[in-house]
C-alpha cells in the first residue's frame, strides 16, 4: 500500500532571513508558479546566457591596489600568473576625491587604501607589461571616473592599442555616493551630466561599460538585501531616464550598463536577490523605458563578497564566509566575481591571503561542479518563493521612491540614508540581544589573545616618492598646452549641452593631472555639501 505524502504549502511557522524576509519551515510547491522560462529568455530569471558557465566561466577579478603604481603593477602580474582572468583597480582616497598626491589634503592618505594615480604617467606604469587588448579592466572610481577613463584611453594610445579592443568597466555610479559612500566631487546635476556624456561617448570604446551601478556600498553601509536591490535598481533607472532626457536612444547606451552587487552571508536570500534583479530590470526596461534590444533588457552584474560580514576576531573564519558568499553569487548567475581576503578587515590583503581568495573561486569553478548546469536551484520551491518575495518587496520600494519624487528627491530628503540607518540599527540590536550569531564575535568565542596573522604594511616613503613624482611631472611638461586644454574644458563645462569627454581626453593628452582636471570642473560646477537628514 502506497504511503500518502503530506504536502506543505509553506504556511507554517516562519523565521526571518538576514533582511527580514519570512522563511517558512517547509516549501513543497502546493502553490506552484507557472513553469519557469528557459535561460536567456525574457525576463531572464534563470540567467542571461543559454549555456551560462558551460559556455564561459565568470571572470575572476580580484580587487587590487596599494601604494605606488609600481607596487600594484607587481600585484597585477602576480594575480594574472596565478590564474586571475581580469583586473580590478582599487584607488587610494586622494585619487577617489580627485586630488593629486601633492595636495595638502592628501597628506597621510597617499597609497594607503589603494593605488595612487595622479597622472597619465602613473596610469602607464600601473599597466606596464599588461596587454590592454587581452585583459578586461575594472576601475572602482566614481566622481573622477571620466578623468581616469581618459588616462586609460591615452595609455592605450601610447601602447598602440585601438580603443575598440579595450574591455572593462568603470564604476562611475555617483548616486550611490550621495546615498551611502560619501565620496563625491560635484553636485548631483552636473554629476549626472558627466555620466550621460560618458554614455554618449561610449560608442567610441564599444566594449567598455561606462558605468557599473553599485549596490555593494549600499549594503556595506548597513542596508538589507531588499534595500540594496531596490535602491540600486532605482539608481540604474534614474541614469536611464537622464540619458533619454538628454536625447540618447535607450538601446544605444543601455546594453553597456552593468551592475555591482554584494554577496552577503544569507546564502539563499542572496541567490534570490540576483534572480529577482534580472526579472525586475528586464520588465521595467521593456514596459517603462521601451527598450527594444535584448541586450538592453539583460542585467549583467559583477559581485564582490561582503566586506562587512568579515570579522577581526578569528579571521581565518573569513575564508569560509567568503567561500559561501562566492558560491551564492555563482548559483545566482554572476558575470564576474571578486572574493575578499581573510585579512581585509584588518589591512589591505597580503599575497598569501589574496591567493587563498582566488583559489576559492577556482575550486568553485573547477571542482564543485556547480557550473555544469544552468540555474541549478531553479525550480526549488524555497528559492522560487524567496525570489518572488524579493521581487514583491523591491517593487514596493520602487513605487515608494517614485511617489516621493524619484532618486534625487529621495537623496535630498535623506530618505535612503534613514532607511539604511534604521536597517543597520535593527541588525545591531539583534546581535546585541543574541538573536543573530556571528561566529567568533557574539558566539563561539575563544578565551585568551587571538593568534596574529601577517598583515600588509604600506611604506610611508611611498607618499614622499609619489609627491616628488607628481612635482617632476608638472615641471617637465608644456604648461601652455596644459593651460589651453583646461581652459577649453572649462568653456565646454560652461556651455549647456556641450560634450565633455573629448575635452577631458584632450587635457589628459596634454598631461594635465587628475587634480587639475577635477579642479577645472569644480570651478564651473561647484562642490556638493550634504544637508543634515536626521
Amino acid at each position: 500500500m502506497a504511503t500518502k505524502t503530506t504536502r506543505h504549502s509553506g504556511k507554517g511557522p516562519t523565521e526571518p532571513s538576514l533582511s527580514g524576509l519570512p522563511i517558512h519551515l517547509l516549501y513543497s510547491g502546493e502553490e506552484q508558479r507557472p513553469p519557469l522560462e528557459e535561460p536567456a529568455v525574457y525576463p531572464y530569471t534563470r540567467g542571461i546566457h543559454d549555456t551560462m558557465y558551460r559556455g564561459r566561466l565568470w571572470t575572476m577579478r580580484q580587487f587590487a591596489g596599494f601604494g605606488s603604481a609600481e607596487d600594484t603593477n607587481a600585484r597585477f602580474h602576480y594575480l594574472l600568473s596565478g590564474g586571475q582572468t581580469g583586473l580590478s583597480v582599487a584607488f587610494d582616497m586622494p585619487t577617489l576625491m580627485g586630488l593629486d598626491a601633492d595636495h595638502p589634503l592628501a597628506q597621510g592618505e597617499v597609497g594607503r587604501e589603494g593605488v595612487a594615480i595622479s597622472t597619465v604617467s602613473d596610469m602607464a606604469t600601473l599597466f606596464e607589461g599588461i596587454p590592454l587588448d587581452q585583459v578586461s579592466t575594472s576601475m572602482t572610481i566614481n566622481g573622477p571616473a571620466p578623468v581616469l577613463w581618459a588616462f586609460y584611453l591615452v595609455v592605450a594610445e601610447m601602447k598602440g592599442v585601438p580603443w575598440s579592443k579595450l574591455r572593462g568597466t568603470l564604476q562611475t555610479d555617483i548616486l550611490k555616493e550621495y546615498i551611502a559612500q560619501k565620496e563625491w566631487l560635484f553636485p548631483p546635476a552636473p554629476s549626472m551630466r558627466l555620466i550621460t556624456d560618458m554614455f554618449a561617448f561610449g560608442p567610441k570604446v564599444p566594449q567598455f561599460n561606462p558605468i557599473s551601478v553599485s549596490g555593494y556600498h549600499i549594503r556595506e553601509a548597513g542596508s538589507t538585501a531588499v534595500q540594496e536591490l531596490a535602491f540600486t535598481l532605482a539608481d540604474g533607472f534614474a541614469y536611464v531616464a537622464a540619458a533619454i532626457e538628454a536625447g540618447l536612444d535607450v538601446d544605444a547606451f543601455a546594453p553597456r550598463i552593468s551592475f555591482f552587487f554584494n554577496a552577503h552571508i544569507d546564502f539563499f536570500e542572496e541567490i534570490a536577490k540576483y534572480r529577482a534583479a534580472r526579472r525586475v530590470w528586464a520588465r521595467r526596461m521593456k514596459e517603462i523605458y521601451h527598450a527594444r534590444a535584448e541586450k538592453s533588457l539583460k542585467l549583467r552584474f559583477h559581485t564582490q563578497t561582503a566586506g562587512s560580514s568579515l570579522t577581526a576576531q578569528q579571521p581565518e573564519n573569513n575564508i569560509v564566509r567568503t567561500a559561501l558568499e562566492a558560491l551564492s553569487a555563482v548559483l545566482g548567475g554572476t558575470q564576474s566575481l571578486h572574493t575578499n581576503s581573510m585579512d581585509e578587515v584588518l589591512a589591505l590583503p597580503t599575497e598569501k591571503a589574496v591567493t587563498i581568495a582566488l583559489r576559492t573561486q577556482q575550486i568553485i569553478a573547477h571542482e564543485a561542479g556547480v557550473g555544469r548546469t544552468v540555474d541549478p536551484l531553479g525550480g526549488s520551491y524555497f528559492v522560487e518563493a524567496l525570489t518572488d518575495e524579493m521581487e514583491r518587496q523591491v517593487e514596493v520600494y520602487l513605487d515608494e521612491i517614485d511617489h516621493l519624487g524619484g532618486v534625487l528627491a529621495c537623496i535630498e530628503s535623506g530618505y535612503f540614508q534613514r532607511e539604511i540607518a534604521d536597517a543597520a540599527y535593527r541588525y545591531q540590536q539583534e546581535m546585541d540581544r543574541g538573536e543573530r550569531i556571528v561566529v567568533g564575535v557574539n558566539g563561539f568565542t575563544e578565551d585568551g589573545e587571538a593568534q596574529p596573522i601577517d598583515l600588509l604594511r604600506i611604506d610611508p616613503a611611498i607618499e614622499r616618492r609619489q609627491t616628488d613624482r607628481v612635482n617632476a611631472y608638472k615641471a617637465g611638461r608644456d604648461q601652455g598646452a596644459v593651460s589651453a586644454a583646461l581652459a577649453s574644458l572649462k568653456k565646454a563645462a560652461s556651455t549647456k549641452g556641450a560634450p565633455l569627454m573629448p575635452d577631458i581626453v584632450a587635457a589628459a593628452r596634454a598631461e594635465a593631472t587628475l587634480g587639475e582636471i577635477c579642479a577645472a570642473l569644480k570651478e564651473v560646477f561647484g562642490t556638493y555639501r550634504e544637508r543634515p537628514v536626521f
